[in-house]
Parts: structure tokens; C-alpha cells; sequence
């Protein structure tokens, strides 16, 4: 991407200049200007899988919500049990519209009650959908008793991923990160100023998000590439997310796939909650099955099938890639697709068209890799 694209209409992040300095390369991602990669994307996704690097992810939208009936508000806008959550406790879930289609998946830490009884949470959503996400929750909240703060702008946020996370995070952090769980979250103190930290990720490898305000992002950063922490791009973030098949918003799903479609039935409650957004379709899909399913490919040799490349079974076009790569650590070409059901069973032979011609794939068990060092 040309300088000149750059300059007018992309936003930074806090961390753009050091980005620079560390000589990443840049690209527009959601409306930002993100680094995609500094050594290089193979290296990168190494870096994390076998030791630890950081990663700028304050493009991302974050909202401080609080109210007295926070949980049973926002119960009513996804399909995952919110009030079986203890404070510090977190949910992946997502934000349904009336067709059951995922408006976003966002991840939501409760932090429970203050001395007044006012319940508090923080949620995380996507860059590109962070306007679009605030807007449907000012509409669907009961904001008369739950109120919400954007601090989108304000804060930045750091990834610290790897095997080795905890110990290059740990110096710099007051709060014993030990005894922190998968999903667990606390408000403590980074480089002597508050910070939100939270053992989550998207790498599909043990790891801490941290939120501190702008200045102290920057110290963190600098202090933590000093110590040795690789400073990693969104393309080594994409290959990573991919091999645990973690799902992308706006190619693996989007407001026309439903949670069941996805292969997120695990965060569908119906049994143990009451009514919400889009509960009716899903309740319908429980019962007589979903038509199609995000299924995980392998090709044969490494020809990569790419997002909206077409799926065939017998010469007969039946679906679409989501997402597809070359795995750096499995060496082999990978894809995310939506199939029909019926051709959805492991081992099930298809093939996927690129360029022109048709190339093999079967259908494998998800996710392609499970780390030894995940949670």
C-alpha cells in the first residue's frame, strides 16, 4: 500500500510511531493503519508458537458498561448465559440479530459489583464493527439502568502471546499472573498505572491482553520489545487464529451465518437462560439441524484455497471457503469452508476451485493445531 493511501483516511493507534521505528510494514485494516508485519510472517507465528511476541490490537472497540441490572440487560442481546459468570470471570459470545446472524462476536469480562450494587463489565468487539456494534447496543440495552462508555480512543491494547508470556509480562505487573485462569481478568497496576489484564487471546497459545491508557502502552511496549518480546504484525495473527481455528468476522461469519452454522453451538445456552435475540431460529436450527456447517479443509499438496473460492463435490459447486492459508507450523495448506451438512463428516472428499481448476481437499477435525501450552 502505497504512502500516499495512508496518509488521509486511515486512523493510528498509539503504537504507530514505534511501529515505524521498528520498521513494520504497514496496511489498512478496518479503517486503521496496522502493522502487518516487522520480521516477517513465518518467523512471527513461530515467535509465538515456541516463545513469546506482542501485538498492537488497540484498533479493537472497547466499551466500559455499568448499571445495577447490567447482566440481566445484556442477557437479552446474546445466546451464552451471562449470569453464570463470577466476577473476573469472561465470555466469548456474540451479538445476534432477530434472524439469528452474528451482528459481531465479542468477549465480555464481568467484574461484578461495587459497594452501591452497581454491576460492571468491560467488552471487547471487533475494529471494523465497533461503530456499528455500539449503535445496537444503545438501541437493544435498557440504557435507563445500564450505561455505556466508549473508550475506544482512550485505551490502547497490547497482546503478550507465546509460551513465554508470563514471564516476560510478570516484571512489569504488580498482580501475581499465576494464579490467573484461562478467561480470568483482574484490574491491577502496569508500570504503576491502572491497567485491565485479561488471560485471553487470539493465537490459539497461552497468553495476556493488557488495556492501559496511551502514554503507558507505549512504556510497556518499548520495555517489553527491550527485554526481548518480538513485535508481531495481523499476519502472523491471521495464520495463528486460523490453525485454532478461530473464527474471523466478516469471512468466517458475519450477519448471515448463525452460531450453530459455525460451529459455536457451545456458546448457545437455550436450556439454562430465558428469551433473547434470534433464540426462536436457533431453537428451530437445535431441532431439525442446520443446513450447512463451517467444516475445517485440508488440501492435498499446498495450494492455497483463498477466502470466496468455490467448494465442489462431484463437478457440483456446494459451497465457499471462509479462510484459507499455507500453516507455517503444520506445513500444510488449510481452509475454513461452508458446506452442506450432509457433506460436512470427516473425510469426506471435496474439492475447491482455484484459478480456474479443481484441486482436493477433505474435511478434518477443527482446529488444525492445539497448542501443548493452551489453558
Amino acid at each position: 500500500m502505497a504512502k500516499s493511501e495512508t496518509s488521509f483516511n486511515l486512523a493510528r493507534t498509539p503504537l504507530y510511531d514505534l511501529a515505524i521505528a521498528q520498521k513494520a510494514r504497514m496496511v489498512a485494516f478496518a479503517g486503521w493503519e496496522m502493522p502487518v508485519q516487522f520480521s516477517g510472517l513465518k518467523q512471527e507465528h513461530e515467535t509465538i508458537r515456541k516463545a513469546v511476541g506482542m501485538f498492537d490490537i488497540s484498533h479493537m472497540g472497547k466499551f466500559f458498561l455499568q448499571g445495577k441490572e447490567l447482566l440481566k440487560s445484556f442477557q437479552s442481546l446474546v445466546p451464552s448465559d451471562l449470569e453464570r459468570l463470577q466476577p473476573t470471570q469472561a465470555q466469548y459470545t456474540v451479538l445476534l440479530n432477530p434472524q439469528a446472524g452474528i451482528i459481531d462476536d465479542i468477549i465480555f469480562y464481568y467484574q461484578g459489583k461495587d459497594e452501591t450494587g452497581e454491576q460492571h463489565g468491560v467488552l471487547i468487539v471487533n475494529a471494523a464493527t465497533t461503530s456499528k456494534d455500539k449503535a445496537w447496543l444503545l438501541e437493544h440495552l435498557d440504557t435507563a439502568s445500564v450505561h455505556l462508555q466508549d473508550v475506544s480512543l482512550e485505551k490502547a491494547l497490547i497482546a503478550i502471546q507465546g509460551p513465554q508470556a508470563i514471564t516476560s509480562l510478570q516484571p512489569f505487573v504488580k498482580a501475581d499472573l499465576s494464579v490467573m485462569k484461562a478467561f480470568g481478568h483482574i484490574q491491577t497496576t502496569v508500570l504503576d498505572s491502572p491497567a485491565f489484564i485479561a488471560r485471553t487471546g487470539y493465537t490459539g497459545e497461552d497468553g495476556f491482553e493488557v488495556m492501559v491508557d496511551s502514554a503507558i502502552a507505549k512504556q510497556l511496549w518499548r520495555s517489553l520489545a527491550e527485554t526481548g518480546v518480538a513485535p508481531c504484525g495481523l499476519g502472523a495473527r491471521d495464520t495463528l487464529r486460523l490453525e485454532a481455528a478461530m473464527c474471523l468476522y466478516g469471512q468466517d461469519i458475519d450477519d448471515t451465518t448463525t452460531p450453530l452454522e459455525a460451529g459455536l453451538g457451545w456458546l448457545v445456552h437455550l436450556d439454562s437462560k430465558g428469551d433473547f435475540i434470534g433464540r426462536s431460529v436457533l431453537e428451530k436450527q437445535k431441532a431439525s439441524g442446520v443446513e450447512r456447517r463451517l467444516v475445517g479443509l485440508q488440501m492435498e499438496g499446498r495450494h492455497i484455497a483463498r477466502h470466496g473460492y468455490p467448494v465442489l463435490s462431484e463437478g457440483k459447486v456446494v459451497g465457499e471457503i471462509a479462510s484459507g492459508t499455507l500453516s507455517p507450523t503444520l506445513d500444510k495448506a488449510i481452509a475454513l469452508a461452508y458446506v452442506p451438512t450432509n457433506l460436512s463428516k470427516l473425510g469426506t472428499s471435496l474439492d475447491v476451485e482455484i484459478r480456474g481448476k479443481t484441486y482436493p481437499a477433505s474435511v478434518v477435525k477443527k482446529p488444525f493445531y492445539r497448542s501443548p501450552n493452551r489453558l
